[in-house]
Order: C-alpha cells, then structure tokens, then sequence
C-alpha cells in the first residue's frame, strides 16, 4: 500500500533529490551504489520498472495518486508518495510538472562495454556529446531503429540526467549503456582498438573527401559495425576519424552542409541497421 506524505513546503529531508540535490550529487559518483535518478511521467516511469529499475521515492500532485499514476504507485509497494499541490511541487522541481508525477529510482552499476555488447551487432558510440537533448534523442532513435547498445566516451552528458531521461521517454532505461573509458584519454588513445578487440568495425560519422556514402552496401554487409557520432559543432575529432575504419556521410541536398546530430543519428541507425 502506498505511503502517502503530504508536504506544505520545500524543508522536508524526503524531497530533497527532487529540489536540493544537483546532477553530480545524485549522481554520487564516490559511491555509485547509492546514485539515484529522476524519471518523469507516468510513461518514463512504467518504461523504467518494466526494465527492473527500482523506486525509491515519487512525487506527485494530489489527484494523480487516484489519477493518472495510480497504476504505478501500485507497482511500487510501500515506498514514500509525497504529495503537495501544483504550486509547491513547481517550486520543489524548478518547474511546472506538465506530468505531474516525478520518480526517484536507483541508478544501476554500469557494466563493461565488453559485457553490454557481447552479444550486439549494431552499436552507437556517442563522443563527447554533452548536450541533454541530443542525448535523449539519441537514445529514442537507437531504440526505434533497433541499436543494441550505446557506448558513451567519458566526456559525454549522463543519459540519466532529467532532461535526457524525459527526451528519451525512458529509452534510456531500455538499451544496454556504459562508458567506454573512465578518463578521456582512455577513448582518445585506444577506443578504436579497443571496439576492433570486440570484433566491431567502426564507421565514423563525417564530412571529409574520403567518406563513403552511407547507403554503401559494404557498409551494411558489416557482421558487426560501431557507429561513431560527434558532438554538435565541433564533430568527430581528427584522431578518432583516422583511427576508423570508414568515413561515412549522409548525402545532402540544398546546399546544407550537415544535419544536427540527432537526426543524424536517426538517419544512420535507420540506413545501417540489421534486418531482423
């Protein structure tokens, strides 16, 4: 039975991963077995406990907890629901909640990429990518287009970051993900190697005189391809083109010299995928 506690204002210790606490600090990177993240939504959230991730705490406003998030209060068992009205729940979350339910869950242990792509055939490698949305969106394509797993370099935004875990409408909680490198230098000096240790050929998304079209055949002959995508603006770096085994670019029309990274992305998980 749900654990209902009404709050009046922002002073209660239970809301504080909800008003006080920043990313790094839910993060809790010292001890990551106590790192908690927030879903928003009742979707985002049912998408989450589908997957095993586990509650810790929900915020919501009063009508939902016979309304809209009734079912996955059920889900969760006895953990606390605190409950204030519309007013003080947007100054708890710095905004207003158009869902109206939040959800504090326990972060998993991340795994290594050799254990997260064992079995995979089409992989993401996301590079220094740090903004939230382009994250998310990232995330939703490679799970619509049937990716098996992201790799994101050390620099990268964390996918269970608000913003990204609400682009992704939970996505992120469905494919396989982790960091391939702890430092940045981990990826810079030896990520290419370390994804061919892993029997992956590696495409790097670019515009350069070399590039492949991306609806080249060889490329979707590929038994196993890592797909490697740069960040916004500035791109892949220069090392990590020549460490790939293709260059590839997606043709364009208009005179527009490239697409933003997220939908390049969709582009490219559509046109490399694997036909199941």
């Amino acid at each position: 039975m749900a654990n209902v506690i009404r709050i009046t204002d922002l002073s209660d210790e239970g809301v504080q991963a909800y008003s006080r606490l920043t990313e790094a600090q839910l993060r809790n990177r010292l001890e990551p077995e106590k790192g908690i993240f927030i879903a928003e939504s009742p979707k985002v959230i049912a998408v989450a406990l589908d997957e095993g991730y586990v509650p810790v705490s929900m915020l919501t406003e009063p009508k939902h907890i016979e309304g809209q998030a009734r079912d996955i209060i059920d889900r969760c068992g006895d953990i606390p629901v605190y409950t204030a009205e519309r007013s003080v729940l947007a100054e708890l979350a710095g905004f207003e909640l158009t869902r109206g339910v939040l959800c504090a869950m326990k972060r998993p242990l991340q795994k290594s990429p050799e254990e997260i792509c064992k079995e995979a055939r089409r992989i993401a490698v996301l590079e220094n990518i740090m903004d939230a949305t382009n994250i998310g969106a990232i995330f939703r394509s490679a799970a619509a287009m049937g990716i098996d797993a992201v790799l994101l370099t050390p620099s990268c935004c964390d996918p269970l970051c608000r913003r990204a875990v609400r682009v992704s409408m939970g996505t992120v909680c469905q494919i396989p993900w982790t960091r391939i490198g702890d430092v940045p230098s981990d990826w810079s000096k030896g990520g290419a190697d370390r994804l061919r240790s892993m029997g992956f050929k590696t495409a790097a998304m670019a515009l350069s005189d070399d590039s492949v079209s991306i609806d080249d055949p060889v490329l979707k002959s590929e038994e196993k391809l890592a797909i490697i995508l740069g960040a916004e603006g500035d791109g892949l770096a220069c090392e990590t083109i020549a460490a790939c085994d293709y260059t590839v670019k997606i043709p364009m029309y208009h005179n527009v010299d490239s697409l933003n990274v997220a939908a390049a992305s969709a582009v490219a998980f559509w046109e490399l995928r694997v036909c199941r």
